[in-house]
């Protein structure tokens, strides 16, 4: 008798632009990978052509708050049912460079977009799919700010909005966090890179029950 595989981990990583999380999402599917699990990296905007198409235009083309929503929920919709949902029934983990508490943080708190809207398309888009664990790589918005100058490259157009707009989306971060939790592990981000990482393989090994 064969059994159905187990459903896989949904990880994501989370945070406002500079917290250092692109860097972290390397070492998170690194340590996974090398403990031989299974793992999909993807991204959000993205994580498909069309999502890909999609991020081009928002990280780049002005447009108004609520198409810049859906534009995010439209890339979505073909990341859950093209890569998400069939890696998670085949038993792989997905890590995830954002997902929708990103929308509610940034299109919500940061542009003022009403987040019950929000919520109404994320349970159309996917309904009964959330994260299972969700770090979020916390660091101050002067700090980020200073990290986002540093680089060698030209700010796309979320790491141009202003410091208020930053401080409104940091806030939503922490309080969702607060409200789940058994979900978030929020991550002191202002640490070295070796520092930060440690803490999430730590957090990591006790969500896969298994040494990382």
């Amino acid at each position: 008798m064969t059994h159905p595989t187990q459903r896989g981990v949904f990880i994501t990583l989370e945070g406002i632009d500079g917290a250092g999380k692109t860097t972290q999402f390397e070492a998170v599917v690194g340590a996974l990978r090398a403990a031989g699990r299974t793992v999909v990296a993807t991204r959000e905007p993205g994580g498909t052509p069309i999502g890909e198409r999609i991020r081009a235009l928002l990280l780049s083309e002005p447009m108004h708050y609520a198409t810049e929503a859906l534009l995010m929920f439209a890339a979505r919709q073909e990341h859950v049912l093209s890569v998400i949902e069939p890696a998670l029934l085949r038993g792989e983990v997905v890590v995830c460079d954002r997902f929708t508490d990103a929308t509610l943080a940034y299109q919500g708190a940061g542009k003022g977009l009403p987040i019950d809207r929000l919520e109404a398309l994320a349970n159309w888009v996917h309904p009964g799919l959330a994260p299972d664990l969700t770090f979020l790589i916390d660091v101050p918005v002067e700090l980020a700010a200073q990290r986002l100058r540093a680089q060698a490259r030209i700010a796309d157009r979320f790491e141009r909005e202003s410091a208020e707009f930053f401080a409104r989306v940091r806030g939503h971060y922490l309080a969702l966090a607060a409200a789940e939790p058994l979900r978030w592990v929020i991550v002191d981000g202002t640490r070295d890179l070796e520092s930060v990482r440690d803490d999430l393989v730590h957090h990591m090994r006790k969500i896969l029950q298994e040494p990382v």
